[in-house]
């Protein structure tokens, strides 16, 4: 049986990397056609675009009573996408790191992992769950306000053309609305793939499912935004792979937190996430943080760091 849920895990994986690739696009293109500036379709509709694995794997395995993990999905992923595909992709090619990006969105995605942290100790409650989601929606409309006070910044501009290029293609409506709802039930579908073969994963093997979440689940949500990064660095196009990182820990923190208390509120997380886990999102935050003031940029001997960080972090996740 554990074969069976190794090959749902994989299915899932598989599936939930190629559709919700066409969800961001097809939401991105809907949008677009709708008049909806490039930025506001940049930092709304792509940011909860590449979180939907992370919100739809959270959420069913919330509301299917596994909602550690859910919670280890989003710390799990939020130490990944600071670690391993930041580092994979500054070892492909130095990252450089925007000055605004330092200012604005890096202490925003810090100050989200430490409000998910904070309100996973003792259960995370409703009311904390909408808490966060309300923090989400002041941290979206700061990001939209500066995004389009900067309109003529490199940043911005930059922004701008990468939802460009996302939607230039003309295709007819009929196809786009086809794209964007089969995007969306494929995420669904491979979402659900993947924690049915979680839980049987940590039922058959004696793990526990935060940890599960943490890794597994964690690392293969966090896959689109590896494969991306790391063709954006090979490409010398590494200026907002970072603005998308912390964009991602953003969202996960907050939306995907959000929606898990909201839908089994006060479940009290093990200690491999809610202590270990949470220690180090933050501390990984902060190392970070520190590598990108650093003269601007990810070097390939920071990179190296950082995904020796996130290797050393797995058997410390599994102790608890």
């Amino acid at each position: 049986m554990l074969a069976a849920y190794l090959a749902a895990c994989l299915a899932g994986l598989v599936l939930l990397a190629r559709s919700a690739d066409a969800l961001v696009i097809g939401a991105s293109s809907v949008a677009a056609r709708l008049g909806v500036p490039s930025v506001i379709v940049g930092v709304v509709v792509i940011g909860f675009g590449t979180s939907a694995p992370e919100m739809l794997v959270s959420g069913l395995a919330a509301a299917s009573g596994s909602a550690d993990i859910g919670f280890g999905n989003v710390v799990g992923s939020n130490i990944a996408n600071l670690t391993l595909v930041l580092g994979v992709a500054a070892m492909t090619a130095p990252i450089v790191v925007r000055v605004e990006v330092v200012r604005r969105e890096v202490p925003l995605a810090l100050l989200a992992s430490v409000l998910f942290a904070g309100a996973l100790q003792g259960g995370l409650s409703r009311r904390e769950g909408l808490g966060l989601i309300i923090v989400l929606a002041l941290a979206l409309w700061a990001l939209v306000r500066w995004a389009l006070a900067g309109g003529t910044q490199p940043a911005a501009v930059a922004l701008g053309h990468e939802v460009d290029d996302l939607v230039e293609a003309p295709r007819a409506g009929s196809r786009v609305a086809v794209q964007t709802v089969g995007g969306l039930l494929g995420t669904l579908a491979g979402a659900q793939l993947l924690v049915w073969g979680a839980v049987g994963i940590a039922s058959g093997m004696g793990l526990s499912e935060g940890f599960i979440g943490a890794t597994v689940v964690a690392v293969g949500t966090s896959l689109p935004e590896l494969v991306t990064a790391a063709q954006a660095a090979r490409r010398g196009e590494s200026d907002l792979i970072v603005g998308n990182l912390m964009g991602s820990n953003l969202f996960n923190a907050l939306a995907v937190g959000g929606v898990i208390g909201l839908i089994q509120p006060d479940v009290v997380a093990g200690p491999e996430v809610a202590v270990t886990g949470c220690l180090l999102m933050i501390a990984v935050s902060v190392l970070a943080l520190a590598f990108m003031v650093r003269g601007f940029r990810v070097v390939r001997w920071e990179a190296a760091v950082l995904v020796g960080t996130f290797i050393s972090a797995l058997p410390l996740l599994a102790a608890g």
